[in-house]
């Protein structure tokens, strides 16, 4: 299973997310996808984050189907319009 975080930008002219977005990216998800479990970070200080948990064969795979899942969460639901994807990848963790 892998971590993968998908980052999103708001749109120009601000936004708010919709309060049942976790459950809009389990929508958006396909069975092919692998998510396994999905966690929303919105913090008003900095650009939002959603950390999606997959099963996947690599980790690039798990990338791809993330930004797959975000892409398609991005363009289904009219709430979204404006947000983008900025990046999706596992994060880096500093352990000491």
């Amino acid at each position: 299973m892998y971590l993968v975080h998908a980052h999103l930008r708001r749109p120009a002219q601000g936004g708010e997310l919709p309060s049942d977005l976790r459950a809009l990216v389990y929508e958006s998800a396909r069975p092919e996808d692998g998510v396994e479990h999905v966690s929303v970070h919105a913090d008003e200080s900095s650009a939002p984050v959603l950390g999606l948990f997959l099963t996947a064969g690599s980790l690039a795979q798990a990338e791809e189907h993330a930004a797959a899942v975000c892409t398609r969460l991005l363009r289904t639901h009219p709430e979204l319009s404006g947000w983008i994807l900025g990046r999706a990848e596992a994060p880096l963790l500093v352990i000491d």
